[in-house]
């Protein structure tokens, strides 16, 4: 239940933000840079709560990994209607292979960890 409050906090914080700043709950009608400065918001929040639960000694759980999965698949969606409308997409494809980089480190740090015992 920790984990699940800890996670939710980024995820509320960059809805609260994208409500206030753009009147809307829903990202994917977000043009170019609104929608980078709320993804960015949500994945340094998430990651940062991940790395904070990390050093408080707490092994990553499903929970965390399916909160990364749905940030990440908010992000291919917006990455396919970006493609689609002929946008550019060049950060988000950065933003999305350094999601996960971060990733795999959680996962492989996990398992690692899991060995150990």
């Amino acid at each position: 239940m920790k984990k699940l409050i800890i996670h939710s906090i980024p995820v509320v914080i960059s809805f609260i933000w994208l409500f206030i700043e753009f009147h809307t709950f829903n990202p994917v009608i977000l043009t170019g840079p609104g929608f980078l400065k709320f993804y960015l918001i949500l994945i340094l929040g998430f990651y940062l709560s991940g790395f904070i639960l990390k050093s408080l000694k707490e092994s990553i759980s499903t929970t965390t990994f399916y909160f990364a999965l749905f940030i990440f698949l908010l992000g291919i969606i917006k990455l396919i209607r970006g493609i689609l409308l002929e946008k550019p997409v060049g950060f988000l494809v950065m933003i999305l292979i350094g999601e996960c980089i971060v990733m795999l480190m959680f996962k492989l740090s996990d398992v690692k960890d899991n060995i150990k015992h």
